[in-house]
């Protein structure tokens, strides 16, 4: 992938982590920012799914009401669940 497609990629993705919660928003765009870089790929992905949930599910996991049905999905959410560094 070229600078100018990871950087475009880099934008979808910033797009899609706008949620109608801002709790939401912020976490997403924190993990963006922080960690996805130095993600592997199966991770990227996780999120990637995570993105194409609802807000209400999507807000059932980061709150803990809820479990992802995936391992790789739970590791993402704990993620960022996490605090801050």
């Amino acid at each position: 992938m070229t600078g100018l497609d990871a950087q475009r990629e880099f934008s979808r993705l910033r797009w899609r982590c706008r949620r109608g919660m801002r709790e939401l928003d912020e976490l997403l765009v924190r993990y963006l920012e922080h960690d996805y870089a130095a993600a592997s790929a199966r991770e990227r992905a996780a999120f990637e799914r995570l993105l194409e949930l609802q807000d209400p599910e999507l807000l059932g996991y980061l709150v803990g009401r809820q479990t992802p049905p995936e391992e790789d999905l739970q590791r993402v959410v704990a993620r960022l669940r996490r605090d801050p560094d």
